[in-house]
């Protein structure tokens, strides 16, 4: 199984083809989302010095029965967008009610909390084909024992797809704990790749605003910065709740795993701080494009102001001399008309220069 959407489910199979086997069987995988009945994604056992091994939720069971003989952990991945998951969870694992209280809260800010000697892991992530959309955040939960890691999404993420590709390929972790803090480095890693690819479109709209064309990009800077402050709100760890966990951690986590978990959010800590600075890189782009278009609209209104200065002793004069009344000078003298013009011409001078002039006093 794999950690993403399920196909579109086709025509062919929505006027009753449960004759037709093919049919029957993706309409059996269009029904559960992408996971067996009881919402099951994927499930591994995990022992010493070994990958590790896919199995069943009724081979979990069985795990879970005769775990007090053997070593390792299981991590059992749900899709919550399959109503059979919650109730499998409730019906089969002893989990803390604050897991199933966190599932019911939504997103939240990323944390790593104890619950009665249980690790309860919220992890915002991003959504599998990510396009810099503030809607493609999703959230993961995680409940981390001894012995199992039970992690439940409603959307496909990228994170957590990365780790089962990675426990598919041969990964091995001594731990449970080792598991999560794996997890956390690969969001780490997925957010590095979201603020290279962040960097990169804001040097490419910072080198259009040099060369004087930003008439389309205040929108993707726009975006880009609704992202990333997104981003950093959901997925930077709550210090409070972890600096609780690393002073008075539970009894079975292990030394080693606490200084991995320390590392992890510090590597966190140092992504977050690159993005603040591309947020504020992104807001100077913003201020410079608004005094750009600032400059430009004064430019506009100066021009409107003195094509209206230097037509307005013709528009005056024209508007005297066109009244239908008696008395309009120069109306018999034979140059009349080269008089008016030089008028025109003398005062039009004088205004443009007075306009001018007290344009440049003003600069």
């Amino acid at each position: 199984m794999h950690d993403s959407a399920p196909a579109p489910f086709p025509s062919s199979c929505r006027a009753g083809g449960s004759a037709d086997r093919r049919c029957a069987a993706l309409n059996h995988s269009f029904a559960t989302y992408g996971s067996d009945q009881n919402g099951l994604i994927c499930g591994f056992a995990f022992e010493p010095d070994s990958a590790g091994r896919a199995l069943t939720l009724d081979e979990a069971r069985a795990w879970l029965a005769g775990t007090a003989s053997r070593p390792g952990f299981l991590w059992l991945h749900f899709n919550l967008s399959n109503v059979a998951a919650d109730r499998w969870l409730r019906e089969h694992l002893v989990l803390p009610p604050e897991f199933f209280e966190a599932l019911q809260q939504g997103s939240r800010s990323t944390r790593i909390e104890d619950a009665s000697d249980t690790l309860i892991a919220v992890v915002n992530d991003v959504a599998f084909e990510f396009s810099f959309d503030p809607s493609e955040i999703a959230t993961l939960w995680a409940c981390v024992t001894e012995r199992v890691v039970v992690s439940a999404r409603r959307h496909p993420l990228r994170s957590i797809d990365r780790l089962r590709q990675d426990v598919l390929g041969g990964a091995k972790f001594a731990s449970s704990v080792a598991l999560l803090n794996h997890l956390m480095r690969d969001q780490g890693d997925v957010l590095v790749r979201i603020v290279r690819e962040a960097t990169a479109q804001v040097d490419g709209i910072e080198d259009t605003l040099l060369g004087g064309r930003l008439h389309s990009k205040r929108g993707s800077l726009s975006q880009l910065r609704r992202v990333l402050v997104r981003l950093q709100r959901l997925l930077a760890p709550e210090p409070g709740a972890l600096f609780r966990l690393l002073k008075a951690p539970p009894p079975w986590v292990s030394a080693d795993d606490l200084d991995e978990l320390r590392q992890s959010t510090e590597e966190f800590s140092l992504v977050l701080r690159d993005m603040l600075a591309l947020q504020e890189r992104i807001k100077l782009l913003q201020e410079e494009m608004a005094a750009q278009i600032g400059e430009q609209t004064n430019r506009s209104v100066f021009t409107l102001t003195v094509v209206t200065v230097l037509a307005l002793p013709i528009n005056i004069i024209a508007g005297m001399l066109g009244m239908n009344v008696g008395g309009i000078p120069l109306a018999e003298h034979p140059h009349g008309f080269l008089i008016i013009a030089a008028i025109i011409v003398v005062f039009t001078v004088v205004a443009g220069w007075l306009a001018f002039r007290w344009c440049n006093e003003r600069v």
